[in-house]
């Protein structure tokens, strides 16, 4: 009896030594309840409103009327229309004027919404389904990017259905959870994000991403209070990034970021809305995960009409601290922890001078990258009012030679 009696004292040892290890929390600076003693991000993150503005907007080009999806690929950005012809688009974002137009012959566009991109091919969505609700075609063209560089037109072709599509009756204009103009390709499968008109969320389905006849099956449902019309994804950063626009015609995109795997309704989760108001966003890209393109159709009704137009975006100061965080230098490498407190800290820090030839603390701010620095003077206590933003420092105390005698982290707020 004792040995058992062993045994399930070192399990619950070890089963709470690993919930110490794997404290839950908020993992993003950038968030309104920020954990600083949090190690594993458990979606909780909550955000303040944010409002963004195009660095500039340009008018596109009649034949690109009903741009609706966008990649970047080979320096250029390449797109579709809607329903009009059977083309695919690509042109450099600075030079509208020379826009190169290649047919996809074989084809027919019914109503094709999304192009998505893996390092082999291009995919074009031809899934749209607002019409009625009840397309038994719904279907994904795949174009070999090597033949498309011989100026070769290499497609095949992925036809699939909803899992739990089982009413196939008429529903009638914009009435249907069943429409879809998003998806992604990952290393292994294509993702698709619904464009739900009555409920107002987007559903994500998974299918293989080889030519056939596949069931495309539902995994979660997540209510963005509007409709996605576009995605972008960064499978090596854990990124994706939707776009879509209110039942006002109101655009915005949907930043999910710091997911584990496909689960990618299950981690940071941030609405930011763009100041485009009666713009139809359609279609978004990106070079590097911090610029945008996004391009909207042409709208036009009794009260006014939108162009058709291509914006660009940075999302730098929501997304540069999480690609790309801060890098300590050789001459910041970490000696020893830091005995300061109180942590988090709004107007003092304390600690334990490691050293008496102790010379200066520099703060860096891991969402900026910006640093600050300060004389000791051998004072074991610091001000934090110096700083001049709140948020996430790694704080370094150096000595008169310049080496780090420790480092590490403070939240302040």
């Amino acid at each position: 009896m004792r040995r058992y009696a062993k045994i399930l004292i070192c399990f619950l040892f070890l089963f709470f030594t690993a919930l110490l290890k794997a404290q839950l929390g908020c993992t993003d600076p950038l968030a309104n309840n920020y954990n600083s003693s949090a190690t594993q991000n458990d979606g909780s993150c909550t955000y303040q409103n944010a409002n963004i503005s195009p660095i500039r907007s340009s008018i596109l080009p009649a034949l690109l009327d009903e741009s609706s999806g966008l990649i970047f690929w080979n320096d250029r950005i390449w797109t579709h229309n809607d329903d009009i012809d059977i083309n695919l688009y690509n042109f450099h974002p600075d030079t509208l004027s020379n826009i190169a137009s290649i047919p996809l012959v074989g084809t027919v566009n019914i109503d094709q919404e999304e192009i998505s991109q893996d390092s082999n091919f291009i995919y074009i969505g031809d899934f749209g389904n607002n019409a009625n609700g009840n397309r038994t075609d719904l279907k994904i063209l795949r174009i070999n990017k090597l033949d498309l560089l011989q100026n070769l037109i290499t497609v095949d072709t992925l036809f699939f259905s909803y899992s739990d599509q089982t009413n196939f009756s008429s529903s009638g204009a914009n009435n249907t959870d069943f429409d879809c103009e998003s998806f992604i390709v990952t290393s292994d499968s294509i993702y698709l994000f619904t464009k739900q008109w009555i409920s107002q969320k987007t559903a994500l389905y998974v299918m293989p991403k080889t030519p056939g006849t596949h069931i495309a099956s539902f995994k979660a449902i997540f209510d963005v209070q509007g409709l996605i019309s576009g995605a972008y994804y960064n499978e090596e950063k854990r990124l994706l990034v939707l776009a879509g626009y209110s039942s006002i015609v109101q655009p915005f995109i949907y930043l999910f970021y710091d997911f584990t795997t496909s689960n990618f309704f299950g981690a940071n989760k941030r609405k930011i809305t763009l100041s485009l108001p009666f713009h139809q966003v359609e279609g978004i890209c990106s070079p590097d995960g911090l610029k945008y393109y996004l391009t909207n159709e042409r709208l036009v009704n009794s009260f006014l009409t939108i162009d058709p137009k291509i914006h660009e975006l940075d999302l730098s100061q929501y997304l540069d601290n999480y690609l790309n965080p801060p890098v300590l230098s050789v001459n910041e490498i970490i000696i020893s922890d830091c005995a300061f407190y109180p942590n988090p800290s709004s107007d003092y820090i304390y600690f334990d001078n490691p050293n008496e030839n102790s010379a200066q603390i520099i703060f860096t701010n891991m969402a900026t990258g910006v640093k600050s620095s300060f004389e000791l003077l051998n004072s074991n206590l610091f001000n934090l009012s110096n700083l001049n933003l709140k948020g996430l420092y790694h704080l370094s105390i150096l000595n008169m030679d310049d080496k780090v005698l420790c480092s590490d982290k403070i939240f302040v707020k």
